[in-house]
């Protein structure tokens, strides 16, 4: 049996490996709305240093022709792999579209953006990486949680290498889906190892069918919300690259019918979200970790209609777009926090009786 300092040690370190994992999903999405996403031309270093210039004068006069030689050394690379995954129209496209390899003019703002976020990100890797090791103090309680923590190192290693290819490919709109994807998938993990180590001990809680199947759908609306949500960002990327960056107050109405479903289904969200309360009120005690997750699940909804609206109307700002891509993953983590709780409990609260 794993001593109690050891699980109380796991649990803190992956409780902060999810906030370092929400703060970089923060600096992503800062990253995105200010467009720095090429800020670093190379990966994982940043203009081929571990710390990146302030200045152009501080880059060889050739620096757009390197960078975009090794751009199409990488994109070549993985259209054989897209070939070999039988994607070969992709593969195609990736090799013959002649605008990805089309190098920006060097931005301090916009670099230094960048490198912000993979700094974010490295520290976060860190701590997933801590998270691994001391998982396997809790081996003999529950070999689940190690195997997750485990396979989260692997897991962000992959998102590490497709960070790589949306930096090589200029942002290809499906691979900034998938890495946003991917991003909640780690998220999961990490709350499932955090929640299993907390509940050790702990007896399974019986919770009424209507509730879970409430909550999954709650989930899986949150899941396909973001997921429109991304495409949205890229039809007003299409949007923006038409109109050369110039009238951005029109950039929501020509993003089409996208942004119309992304806002209907906003209200569908809301009203499966107002049913599941209803429910939890009943059905658990006032201070249970239910009731809270779900208070808190609220005040996130409503906090994110507050940026959809600023975004809608007041020509999509930067600070609205980060916002909004945060809020939306805590929705995410605090449902799926709540799904595990129906099974077992952190608290000694739970169903009434």
């Amino acid at each position: 049996m794993s001593n109690p300092a050891a699980k109380n040690r796991f649990r803190k370190i992956t409780l902060l490996t999810v906030v370092l994992l929400f703060l970089t999903i923060l600096a992503g999405g800062v990253v995105r709305s200010t467009g720095s996403g090429m800020g670093c031309p190379d990966w994982p270093k940043c203009f081929g240093g571990y710390v990146p210039p302030t200045e152009v004068s501080q880059l060889p006069k050739d620096y757009k022709e390197k960078y975009a030689d090794k751009r199409q050394e990488k994109n070549q690379r993985f259209a054989k792999t897209l070939d070999v995954f039988g994607y070969s129209d992709l593969a195609r496209r990736i090799r013959e579209d002649r605008s990805i390899l089309v190098p920006e003019e060097f931005n301090a703002a916009k670099t230094w953006t960048e490198y912000v976020n993979r700094l974010v990100g490295a520290i976060t890797g860190i701590f997933l990486i801590l998270s691994a090791v001391f998982s396997f103090a809790l081996w003999a309680n529950n070999k689940l949680i190690t195997i997750l923590s485990v396979f989260n190192v692997f897991l962000v290693g992959f998102q590490g290498w497709l960070g790589s290819i949306v930096v090589s490919t200029n942002l290809v709109a499906w691979i900034v889906t998938v890495h946003m994807l991917l991003a909640l998938a780690i998220v999961a993990i990490s709350i499932t190892a955090y929640h299993l180590a907390k509940t050790i001990g702990r007896p399974p809680l019986h919770t009424k069918g209507i509730v879970k199947v409430m909550a999954f759908i709650a989930l899986l609306l949150s899941v396909v919300q973001i997921t429109i949500g991304t495409e949205v960002r890229e039809k007003i990327d299409s949007v923006s690259s038409h109109f050369l960056g110039g009238y951005r107050e029109t950039w929501v109405q020509h993003a089409g019918d996208i942004f119309i479903d992304h806002r209907n289904l906003a209200l569908l969200v809301l009203i499966v979200n107002i049913m599941l309360y209803a429910l939890l009120r009943k059905g658990f005690y006032r201070h249970s970790v239910h009731q809270q997750l779900m208070s808190f699940s609220f005040l996130i909804i409503m906090l994110q209609i507050g940026t959809g609206i600023a975004l809608s109307y007041l020509a999509l700002p930067p600070f609205a777009q980060a916002a909004h891509i945060l809020l939306a993953s805590l929705i995410f983590g605090a449902q799926y926090y709540l799904i595990l709780n129906f099974y077992r409990s952190v608290n000694g609260q739970g169903v009434r009786k």
